[in-house]
């Protein structure tokens, strides 16, 4: 599993651009930055779009003013989903940019998948936040299955 201290792994993820879906190498994305990455298990789903997403909605002003240069939200989901969930939720107007990690493969890589059987979501994303710099993870937040409150925009915050 990732932790703080670790390079996170090549990973190519999705976005849809003005031509359609485009891929998104996270390497590239991350080179001589300072980066919020957080995940959510699925788009639309409860916990995720009324708390962990308005939360960095709320917290990227202030994120930025501590040196952040982009937040991104990843989740197990099509480039689609991502693109319209960004859109009604008023994370692409606060700058926020959101990504499909569409096979899981990023969020297996990262040691962070679990399932849900109940709730009809296999190989997700667990729920986390962290602050990468040139590709190296420097603060690490993962919250127990079920909860919000670790990998929180306002938790993070307070860790820079």
């Amino acid at each position: 599993m990732i932790a703080t201290g670790g390079r996170l792994p090549e990973a190519e993820l999705l976005r849809i651009g003005a031509g359609g879906p485009e891929t998104v190498r996270l390497s590239e994305r991350l080179a001589g930055r300072k980066v919020v990455l957080f995940a959510v298990p699925g788009a639309f789903t409860p916990t995720c779009d009324s708390a962990h997403l308005p939360g960095f909605i709320r917290s990227a002003p202030a994120l930025r003013a501590r040196g952040v240069e982009e937040i991104i939200c990843v989740s197990v989901n099509d480039a689609h989903v991502m693109r319209y969930w960004g859109e009604t939720t008023g994370a692409t107007a606060a700058g926020i940019t959101l990504l499909a990690d569409a096979d899981g493969a990023f969020s297996r890589a990262l040691g962070l998948t679990y399932d849900n059987p109940a709730a009809g979501m296999f190989g997700r994303s667990r729920r986390y936040a962290m602050v990468v710099e040139d590709g190296v993870v420097t603060a690490f937040e993962l919250d127990p299955i079920g909860q919000c409150s670790l990998s929180t925009g306002e938790a993070l915050l307070e860790k820079l």
